[in-house]
């Protein structure tokens, strides 16, 4: 059984030129749960004004779809592994290149997690192993040919 994953993209030409290219690329996401989100083109792509610095643009949403699907998988694999995570972070990071003409691409995204635990926290063996298994085990990972890496920083 396939499961299916929805969202609504909305955009309205409101003002600008279309023509001239002076139109805002700001739009919205809506999602079933009936959060909605603003999205917008990145400003190192379209210039301001016509991108909307306080959206999320694409590039950023991908980026987090990563880091949010490694951290979900972890936290359940140390779980599994009688751990208590009490808070994660992470500073995660994509880089967008050029890999043909006229084509770019997130070749490479970095996560950096920064993990609590309470009581013991496990061995760097154990937790690059829960690392490894996470990202073994994301979906949204398992989905694309960017390289993905991960830097543990100490909590």
């Amino acid at each position: 059984m396939a499961h299916r994953y929805t969202s609504e993209v909305i955009w309205s030409l409101d003002e600008g030129d279309f023509a001239g290219n002076t139109y805002s690329r700001g739009h919205l996401w809506r999602f079933d749960g009936g959060i909605e989100v603003p999205g917008s083109a990145s400003p190192t792509i379209v210039p301001l004004p016509h991108s909307v610095e306080a959206a999320i643009d694409p590039e950023e949403a991908f980026v987090a779809a990563l880091s949010s699907c490694h951290m979900l998988w972890f936290l359940d694999l140390a779980r599994q592994a009688g751990h208590v995570v009490t808070r994660y972070e992470d500073e995660a990071e994509g880089e967008m290149e050029r890999i043909g003409k006229g084509r770019l691409a997130i070749t490479r995204v970095t996560l950096r997690p920064r993990i609590m635990f309470e009581g013991t926290p496990p061995d760097a063996a154990a937790l690059d192993d829960l690392h490894h298994r996470a990202h073994d085990n994301c979906f949204i990972a398992n989905s694309v040919t960017t390289e993905i890496t991960v830097e543990a920083r100490s909590s």
